[in-house]
């Protein structure tokens, strides 16, 4: 442990953050040796709340003060279904760096601004998914209060087809949203218990109803990529659809995390004692909670 602890600081600090942002505040997604910065980053409310704050931490090469700023500025606040959220449509993005960091009860000045905080923020883009399947704009085959969640993942592939005399487009890997999409009928179990500790009454109706409903979908107590009920009882595929074969570490780990972390909030617990992750947010301009009291040893 101890060597993994070492190793991980070695690549922490190895990391050039203030160069990544390239001539930008926000950091880039992506560099390339012939053409340089991909010509987008990491903006709009995502996954990248851990690397923000990580970025800004970083005892040798930090990105810049307007950083964190800089990439709040591209969020997009939405009223939907009647629920006032800082909009991401695919629920990956409100479980990632929530994985890691407890958001419930510290804010930034965006969340002050807006009376709500990041973990209260994942609480109702759950809500948000479950309604949406509710109802169900396009029509999808079992789409319900107890099947939904839309994220990134593998789909059925590439192709048209007709599905009660309704012409269909599927796609292979999607970052599937909602309300605003992509929609293709493939829904992501793994998101349920993904999302135990912002709406656990929802998550566990919905895997109750996928193993009673669709069984052959849970193999060996794992969750795949995805699969779409709209395909149901189709020549290439089962009665209850396409089940994707993927069950990949990415959602996997996140399951076993959320699980733990609705379980007794055992991570969350690590890293609020992380001093790279404290200072982090408070360069960001978080405050209260939990990050108002010392820290653990």
């Amino acid at each position: 442990e101890a060597e993994i602890r070492q190793l991980a600081e070695a690549l922490y600090r190895r990391v050039d953050w203030r160069w990544a942002q390239g001539s930008s505040p926000t950091l880039r997604q992506g560099w390339k040796p012939k053409s340089g910065f991909l010509h987008y980053g990491w903006e709009g409310y995502n996954e990248a709340t851990i690397l923000y704050i990580l970025s800004m931490a970083s005892p040798d090469s930090p990105t810049s003060d307007n950083s964190y700023e800089g990439w709040t500025a591209t969020y997009q606040w939405e009223n939907i279904y009647g629920y006032d959220v800082l909009y991401g449509g695919p629920l990956f993005m409100h479980q990632f760096s929530h994985a890691w960091i407890d958001f419930a009860g510290i804010r930034d000045a965006f969340m002050r601004e807006k009376n709500s905080d990041y973990f209260e923020n994942s609480r109702r883009s759950t809500y948000l998914h479950r309604d949406y399947a509710r109802h169900n704009p396009y029509g999808y085959g079992g789409y319900d209060e107890n099947l939904w969640g839309l994220s990134a993942g593998d789909g059925p592939g590439g192709f048209r087809t007709s599905v009660e005399r309704q012409r269909r487009r599927f796609s292979g890997y999607a970052a599937r949203g909602a309300p605003f999409g992509p929609d293709d009928g493939t829904i992501a179990p793994w998101s349920y218990p993904a999302s135990l500790p912002f709406a656990p009454e929802i998550c566990l109706a919905a895997l109750r109803h996928l193993g009673d409903r669709y069984p052959e979908v849970i193999g060996n107590f794992r969750l795949p990529s995805g699969f779409n009920p709209t395909l149901a009882n189709r020549r290439k595929f089962g009665r209850h659809g396409w089940v994707s074969e993927g069950h990949y570490g990415l959602d996997q780990g996140i399951v076993v995390m959320m699980i733990e972390n609705h379980r007794s909030g055992l991570i969350w617990r690590l890293m609020r004692s992380n001093q790279h992750i404290r200072n982090g947010l408070r360069k960001a301009g978080f405050n209260g909670g939990w990050l108002s009291q010392p820290a653990s040893p």
